[in-house]
């Protein structure tokens, strides 16, 4: 089948997962701003996992760009990457309203090395077609990848004994992954001038 469908239902499943996230951002029991204040952690973990998510769209949109049809196993590897994501509002809550206790943390980062890793095997479920040649080309350094798992590994081992850290390991993920992989824009941009080149004078 074409990417189309794919494509549309992961849109629709993150937005959905966003949307969680926000209506579980409870009004404070006080119009005041100290009690604002005081859901602080909550809402450092859903801007965290709001930009997470948004991480995820734009590489998967950029990645699915590199794919003409997908097959079932892709599918499920799609789903499955999507199984890990809809947990994220869970561990969002979870990881805030425990204001960073240490099981929530670890819990919070292994939710995340999953869907990293589940995003791998998407990448390589379709790398198995021939016709993706660019996404080939594009995934050959796998630097961020493996620095990543690295950050957080760190992240859920700091978890049992200094969550603060494990946030910040988090977050230096996040921030490595926030301009959508350039490594793939190049190549579309290196297949678009092959395919339509400039007309000699």
């Amino acid at each position: 089948m074409r990417r189309n469908r794919m494509e549309a239902f992961s849109d629709g499943v993150m937005a959905i997962l966003i949307t969680i996230m926000v209506l579980e951002l409870k009004i404070p029991s006080e119009q005041t701003f100290a009690a604002l204040a005081e859901r602080w952690p909550l809402f450092l973990c859903y801007v965290l996992s709001f930009v997470y998510l948004g991480i995820y769209w734009n590489n998967h949109h950029h990645m699915l760009h590199t794919v003409a049809v997908v097959d079932g196993p892709t599918l499920w590897a799609n789903n499955h990457l999507l199984f890990w994501l809809s947990l994220v509002p869970f561990v969002t809550e979870w990881f805030g309203e425990s204001e960073f206790a240490a099981v929530p943390a670890v819990a919070y980062g292994f939710v995340m090395l999953m869907a990293g890793t589940a995003y791998y095997i998407l990448t390589l479920s379709i790398l198995r077609s021939p016709e993706n040649a660019a996404l080939q080309r594009a995934t050959t350094n796998k630097a961020k990848e493996l620095i990543s798992i690295v950050f957080y590994l760190a992240g859920i081992a700091f978890g049992f004994f200094a969550p603060m850290v494990s946030l910040i390991l988090y977050g230096v993920v996040a921030a490595t992954w926030l301009i959508p992989d350039r490594r793939i824009e190049r190549e579309l941009r290196l297949n678009a001038v092959h395919a339509h080149p400039a007309k000699e004078e």
